[in-house]
């Protein structure tokens, strides 16, 4: 019989039964992890279960919700016969129903509380995968960027940016020693590039509150920690959006945590379902920085698991670092799938009982293999596995529940409200009409000393023909001297 209680106590979080139990060393949970298999396999209660042994170890969870079911974990599951038999079958006696403390999230700030970022916290990299830009209009991005630093233009929303481009664009040969050549056909490029993101919906992404990350790495009155939720059903229609959002939550994760080496648990697992999405066509320099990032952050303890459908989904640099790994079925129909399922035999360590090729191809929903981390760090053999069921609730929670929960979160009222203050649109706003007013103001002192007046005294049509033929004399005069001296020089 397996003691929940007691597992915690050791520091475990217990998966499911092989021929003994198997458990994931929270020690060694910072390790990283991949999740993997077919549709409708089970990757999704396996996530979930993962999720519940962290919550319960006292350690906050960030995952994304590509259908909706995630957010079942926020509610207390159902004692169902197939559940409950499955429990008995692995030796989960104490297995009971319970609900987790859960924040929800979206980016469009429908199904959960909003998530902003500022444009200058996001950077030229990241944007410019966004914005599906090329080498050349890159450049002029990174130019917006650095012309917005140096003058202390703010850049928080994409209004920002777009204002920004306009300026750079009429400035181009001014600023074109400092900072390079910045091409009206570059800058056009961005300004269609941000109406599409606009169109996407990215702009409700983009502005202040920005997220604090802390919120993401709250505890719950009883010490277990608080499961994340980003609703993503809407967000994966835009999948560049989608990706590039957690490659930048990554890089905050990275950037603003503290060093602690390697801590008896986690202080925050991400999961990043749909991991594929990361990096399909994404360039070299930002597939460099994914793996610089997965390779160093588990020292400011944060564990990331990439959830995906196949491990070649995950380039060889980055799934070298992935060493907690739970395989659903993967099902075989063409040589290239074929060939897919031999690659995934061999990233574990082999059983010598197993035939891990065909087991693959045979597991039923529910099973995996699974190969954990333990002791110093080696990976242990890989086994057949039957998956814990959950304790919360299989399947997605209704809408007045989450609208509920949302409502009684901790952090209600912190971000749902948008905050526009002066940035680099408004003062290039108040920079333009400032110079259009001197501009005025300095044509009318011409002219008021061509007229000879001054006074502001409306001329009557005498006066104005008067000055008029005055001119018209003048230039004439004027005139005939040129040609005289002119002349006589001849």
């Amino acid at each position: 019989m397996v003691e929940s209680q007691a597992l915690l106590q050791e520091g475990k979080i217990f998966l499911g039964r092989s021929v003994e139990p198997e458990y994931l060393e929270l020690r060694l949970a910072n390790r990283h992890g991949l999740v993997t298999g077919a549709t409708g396999t089970g990757k999704t209660v396996t996530l979930q279960v993962l999720a519940e042994g962290f919550s319960n170890a006292g350690v906050p969870v960030f995952a994304a919700d590509i259908k909706g079911d995630l957010s079942g974990i926020s509610a207390s599951g159902e004692k169902k016969d197939g559940l409950a038999k499955r429990a008995n079958e692995i030796g989960l006696n104490d297995w009971t129903n319970a609900a987790f403390p859960t924040l929800f999230w979206d980016l469009f700030g429908e199904q959960g509380h909003p998530i902003r970022a500022t444009v200058q916290d996001m950077g030229p990299l990241l944007l410019a995968r966004l914005m599906e830009l090329n080498e050349t209009q890159e450049g002029v991005l990174n130019i917006l960027f650095r012309v917005a630093a140096d003058e202390k233009l703010p850049l928080l929303d994409l209004k920002d940016l777009r204002s920004m481009a306009n300026d750079v664009g009429q400035r181009g040969k001014a600023i074109m020693t400092k900072y390079g050549n910045a091409s009206t056909v570059s800058i056009g490029a961005i300004q269609r590039r941000l109406l599409v993101l606009e169109e996407q919906g990215a702009n409700n992404f983009f502005g202040e509150p920005a997220l604090q990350i802390n919120d993401f790495m709250r505890t719950a009155a009883d010490g277990r920690g608080f499961v994340n939720i980003l609703a993503a059903e809407k967000l994966t229609k835009t999948p560049r959006l989608y990706a590039t959002f957690l490659l930048w939550l990554l890089a905050q994760l990275f950037d603003k945590l503290p060093e602690v080496g390697d801590p008896d648990k986690p202080k925050l697992v991400f999961f990043f379902d749909e991991a594929h999405l990361l990096f399909s066509e994404a360039p070299k320099a930002l597939l460099e920085q994914v793996e610089r990032v997965t390779r160093l952050i588990r020292s400011k303890g944060v564990g990331v698991y990439y959830v995906t459908q196949n491990p070649r989904d995950v380039p060889n640099s980055v799934s070298a670092q992935l060493g907690n790994r739970v395989q659903h079925a993967l099902r075989a129909f063409t040589p290239v799938e074929q060939k897919g399922i031999r690659a995934a035999a061999e990233t574990f360590r082999p059983n010598p009982k197993l035939d891990v090729e065909r087991v693959i191809q045979e597991l039923k929903v529910g099973e995996a293999l699974v190969s954990l981390l333990h002791g110093g760090g080696e990976p242990s053999m890989v086994q057949r596995t039957l998956i814990r069921p959950p304790s919360g609730r299989l399947g997605p929670v209704t809408a007045p529940e989450r609208k509920s929960k949302i409502e009684a979160s901790p952090i209600y009222g912190k971000y749902e409200e948008v905050v526009d203050r002066d940035s680099a649109y408004e003062i290039l706003q108040k920079r333009t009409a400032a110079a259009a007013s001197a501009q005025e103001a300095d044509a009318n002192s011409w002219g008021n000393i061509l007229m000879g007046g001054g006074t502001g005294r409306r001329q009557g049509y005498g006066e104005t023909f008067a000055k008029s033929m005055m001119r018209s004399v003048a230039s004439s005069i004027g005139n005939a001297i040129v040609r005289a001296i002119v002349g006589g020089r001849r």
